[in-house]
């Protein structure tokens, strides 16, 4: 017997950001919850925190993985909290844990985020982040676009049978 499980969406972004970047997180986990999907992000503030209150505003579900070990120090929009004690080092996590990614703007953190997910072959999507190329200037990989509702359509196209790919 096979279980049927919803799609994974990792949702990446700075800790502190703008009114703007506030807005489009919280569209994105709006949308990402009505369409059934979880929202896994880094746990914390800013976009993280936003996302998530779009997403539990919405009935989702969402997943928080802490870099410290304190889990009080999740956001309060989070169904799951999962302290981990590895700093920085969870990022690797919190990419794994989705079957596609969405940045939305982002310092060194999200930027340490993005390349790890490019490098495991994970879609990535951005909006308003950084910018992805090698050497001689062409794209790696993380796909532009304008809008939370391109970027979730795109996020939910990647493994819709919930299989995950890279």
């Amino acid at each position: 017997m096979s279980v049927s499980r919803p799609p994974i969406v990792t949702v990446i972004g700075a800790a502190i950001c703008n009114p703007e970047q506030s807005k489009t997180a919280e569209i994105v986990g709006q949308l990402l919850a009505e369409s059934g999907a979880i929202l896994v992000c880094g746990g914390r503030g800013g976009v993280m925190e936003a996302a998530c209150r779009g997403a539990t505003e919405a009935g989702g579900f969402t997943i928080g993985i802490l870099p410290g070990i304190d889990p009080q120090k999740g956001n309060p929009y989070l169904t799951v909290v999962i302290p981990t004690g590895l700093g920085h080092a969870r990022n690797s996590l919190v990419v794994q844990a989705g079957q596609a990614i969405i940045a939305i703007g982002g310092g060194y953190g999200t930027l340490s985020e993005i390349g790890m997910a490019l490098k495991i072959g994970r879609r990535v999507i951005g909006l308003g982040t950084w910018h992805a190329t090698n050497a001689d200037g062409q794209s790696i990989g993380l796909i532009e676009v304008r809008t939370p509702e391109e970027a979730v359509d795109l996020a939910l196209e990647v493994g819709s049978n919930g299989d995950y790919v890279g």
